[in-house]
């Protein structure tokens, strides 16, 4: 799930303008073999949701269908194959209404997809010395203390359990600025004072005890490194990651050159309302201020699959890699979610800021791996839809296409489980329409998805691989929800 919080009128995307587009999409200078090429071409035409409804048709769609569908302006893959990136290739506009058309070059934000790089640079801190995962992170920390409380006196925070989201640290996401409007320091972020606009970073659980996703344990982790590194957290991570793996088009600063803003696609944010500036800026770095572009987080991914099976790394030592993939709390390691597939593990990462959604996908064992960008909050779906299409041409274990029955509509029930509620500090919502049932949050993009019964309270969605639970009422009232996705499930709350 995205990380952080979440331009022009909300008019759809045309179908013809996007076809028109995908008929020449941007490729680097070397053209494809004819086999690549074929591949591809299957690629565009073969998207399909990963769930579909047993008994009804499953009909492979287009990329140009589903961008429109979706409505997202700029599509940017870069694709792994054999331990290299076998093709990197963009799709549509880098802002709706305009003529720029997206490249392989073209700049997007990463989101929560930052953590990850973050999580590299920290790792290499600790193979120089600088840093330790499990001392005490006070010890760690010069500028400023994570301060004490009855939390911290049961158990330390560490720079593992940071980088784990097990520290028990506050702050789910971030919102972003206005570019032009003052930006707090790092200092000013982790103390929730003006001009920031997130509440103060501190400990409200043992650390240890539990997994909770935080933004606000890796913006610690940015002033652990800048600390470490006597430099600050952009500079060095030019010094640490993006420097030796030649991520020429990648940067931490919250001020874009004129020459990659050149370059950068704008936000198209879920509400369809214009962003001044083309989007918003992060100074929480490490959580979600990276720019970047598909075929440069490539890089990152070929760098974990290579130390990961014990090669020497450009950055990542075979031991750290190890680390770095290593379940701490949940399916969570360090800066990727992690899965054991076969002889080998999967390792992934999505992000999300306002108007953008991202993903790394990779295999270390099979040297395969994908890097998907999008300048839209509809991206997350069609993000998975393209994973379901290249898994099927390139034969990956995960992405298959799965059928399930659907129970008849209850529409009792139907009525008992609509409202508003509060999802991973986000607004979400339950409609009904006639029997039908649907689901809408902004952490998923704009567009509602359908709620399909599984058994009893149990619901499922084709646009996304997740349930819905709802509990049984309380004094005739459902109280909240359970969204199950893969092996984490994250509560919400009905709003009052």
């Amino acid at each position: 799930m995205p990380s952080t919080r979440n331009g022009l009128p909300a008019t759809r995307l045309q179908p013809a303008l996007i076809s028109l587009l995908l008929l020449v999409p941007a490729v680097h200078a070397q053209p494809a073999p004819e086999d690549i090429q074929a591949r591809i071409a299957r690629i565009e035409q073969g998207l399909s949701s990963r769930i579909v409804v047993k008994g009804q048709p499953n009909q492979k769609m287009t990329l140009a269908e589903r961008m429109a569908f979706h409505d997202v302006p700029a599509v940017s893959i870069a694709l792994i194959n054999n331990q290299r990136i076998e093709w990197a290739r963009a799709y549509g506009v880098l802002e709706p209404g305009s003529t720029r058309a997206a490249t392989p070059d073209s700049l997007f934000q990463a989101g929560s997809v930052s953590k990850t790089v973050a999580a590299v640079g920290a790792l290499r801190l600790v193979d120089q010395g600088r840093l330790s995962l499990d001392a005490p992170a006070n010890t760690l920390l010069q500028h400023w203390k994570i301060p004490d409380s009855m939390f911290t006196a049961q158990q330390p925070v560490t720079l593992r359990a940071l980088l784990n989201h097990s520290a028990g640290i506050s702050v789910h996401g971030f919102f972003g600025y206005a570019q032009g409007e003052r930006l707090p320091s790092l200092l000013q972020i982790l103390d929730g004072v003006a001009p920031g606009n997130s509440d103060p970073i501190r400990v409200e659980a043992t650390p240890g005890s539990a997994w909770t996703y935080s933004g606000g344990g890796y913006t610690v982790v940015q002033q652990m490194m800048a600390d470490a590194g006597a430099q600050p957290y952009p500079q060095l991570m030019q010094r640490l990651v993006l420097g030796p793996l030649q991520m020429r088009d990648s940067t931490y600063a919250t001020d874009l050159p004129p020459a990659q803003r050149a370059r950068a696609a704008h936000a198209h944010p879920s509400d369809g309302q214009p962003v001044a500036g083309g989007w918003r800026v992060y100074p929480e770095a490490a959580a979600a201020g990276l720019w970047t572009t598909a075929s440069d987080l490539a890089k990152v991914v070929l760098e974990i699959q290579s130390s990961g099976n014990g090669a020497p790394g450009k950055v990542l030592s075979s031991a750290m890699a190890a680390q770095m993939l290593t379940r701490v709390k949940g399916d969570y390691a360090l800066g990727l979610y992690v899965e054991p597939i076969g002889s080998g593990t999967s390792f992934a990462h999505t992000g999300g800021t306002h108007g953008f959604r991202a993903q790394i996908y990779g295999y270390t064992h099979t040297g395969q791996g994908i890097v998907v960008l999008t300048n839209s909050d509809g991206g997350a779906a069609l993000v998975d839809e393209i994973l379901v299409s290249v898994a099927a041409e390139y034969g990956w274990p995960e992405f298959q296409i799965v059928e399930k029955p659907a129970m008849a509509a209850d529409a009792a029930l139907n009525a008992e489980v609509a409202g508003d509620y509060v999802l991973m500090d986000t607004p979400a919502r339950v409609t009904r329409e006639g029997d039908r049932l649907y689901f809408q949050s902004d952490l998923f993009g704009a567009r509602p998805m359908e709620l399909f019964r599984q058994s009893g309270r149990e619901y499922f969605t084709t646009a996304e691989d997740m349930t819905i639970v709802f509990p049984s009422a309380t004094a005739g009232r459902v109280t909240g929800f359970e969204l199950k996705r893969g092996a984490t499930t994250y509560p919400a709350t009905r709003k009052e």
